[in-house]
């Protein structure tokens, strides 16, 4: 039927239509004057699922924040998928991935959020287009995880997620790749933390030699590269028969995979430890910016092979990170000089003392910081 197809996009059209980021937002030209030492910080972020790592990195600054004695105010903005502040505070409350905040929850209407906030951040591309819109004077900030413009295929959504590192506002990223690509490239101001492992949740029980791998298979997020872990598995598979092939992050047993596997599916948080430790080695592919899973495994005495690029080396120069070129064979390669290491229990050990300084805790601390220096600066 004519005139019956909508345009579709993560932004909320009027939002995308409306901002002119060519004339500076008048809270980056003439930043608020921030004196009080507890701080309103609203988020403005997509609806947060079970098992988004994304979001679940999110309420973990936010809980640092109010650890701090900032007040937190949370913004759900979705332009494609209906959802219900009931259903996600339900969620919250039941999920274990989650922390437990004081932070108020409301949808985003488009309305201001008010005055009384100091400090707004965007999150998800999309929502700094909310931000921008908003009139309230506070401080305006983007909490970057990934380089988004990446997720799409060179387009219009591509472009509008490229135009926010333009806004002008102060960044914090997930580790120093993004920090370096933002400023250099942008010309952004953006500082970052390093990433971190929850030794409560990943830590060594099984002290004993291994006899299975591990694989983050998410063929719906083409960053994680599935079909080139899977052509790499399938090596290994062949030549390492013995190992059990464990397969977690989506359900693929719709997919043809040329090897015998464990479906695990997508798993909660508190499940994986059991099955890192089941595991010698993990397969991780990060195409964009690196993954949390490499220092969760190290945590867990699970050696990681990832992808090689300046996209992972610029976040975590571990040691006990074994780095591949990104082509079927040279990871599998990567995978049997790990699993036929004759001394791997005593390296997973090492492994996992590796990361013992590199927690959560001080991840938080540095981004407070960084925050309160920001905003009253």
């Amino acid at each position: 039927m004519p005139n019956s197809v909508p345009i579709r996009l993560l932004v909320k059209t009027e939002d995308a239509s409306e901002v002119d980021w060519s004339i500076p937002h008048p809270a980056v030209v003439a930043p608020r004057v921030v004196t009080g030492d507890k701080l309103t910080v609203a988020w403005i972020m997509s609806p947060p699922g079970e098992s988004s790592g994304g979001h679940q990195n999110i309420f973990r600054f936010m809980s640092y924040l109010e650890a701090a004695g900032h007040t937190v105010k949370i913004y759900l903005y979705s332009s494609l998928h209906p959802f219900t502040v009931a259903i996600v505070k339900d969620m919250l409350a039941s999920s274990p991935s989650y922390p437990k905040l004081k932070a108020s929850i409301e949808a985003h209407t488009g309305q201001s959020v008010g005055d009384d906030v100091d400090a707004i951040f965007a999150t998800g591309w999309e929502t700094a287009y909310a931000s921008f819109r908003d009139q309230a004077n506070a401080r305006r900030f983007y909490f970057v995880q990934d380089f988004e413009p990446y997720f799409t295929p060179v387009g219009s959504a591509s472009v509008l997620a490229e135009n926010t590192y333009r806004f002008g506002f102060q960044g914090i990223t997930a580790g120093g790749f993004l920090s370096h690509k933002l400023s250099t490239e942008y010309g952004m101001t953006a500082a970052h933390y390093d990433f971190g492992a929850d030794k409560s949740l990943y830590n060594i029980t099984n002290k004993g030699r291994r006899k299975e791998i591990f694989f983050y298979a998410r063929p719906v997020t083409e960053r994680r590269g599935f079909e080139l872990g899977i052509l790499a598995l399938a090596h290994f598979a062949r030549e390492r028969p013995d190992y059990v092939i464990n397969l977690a992050g989506w359900d693929v047993s719709t997919y043809k995979i040329p090897f015998p596997y464990v479906n695990l599916q997508d798993l909660r948080i508190d499940q994986l430890n059991d099955v890192y430790n089941r595991c010698a080695a993990g397969l991780v592919i990060s195409l964009t910016n690196m993954s949390l899973l490499p220092l969760e495994l190290l945590s867990s005495g699970v050696i990681p092979v990832v992808n090689d690029g300046e996209n992972n080396r610029l976040v975590s120069d571990n040691p006990f990170i074994e780095y591949a070129d990104p082509s079927p064979k040279a990871l599998a390669r990567r995978l049997i000089e790990v699993v036929d290491r004759a001394d791997l229990p005593e390296h997973a050990r090492l492994a996992s003392e590796s990361v013992q300084g590199a927690d959560w805790d001080a991840a938080g601390a540095t981004f407070v910081k960084l925050f309160e220096d920001a905003v009253r600066g």
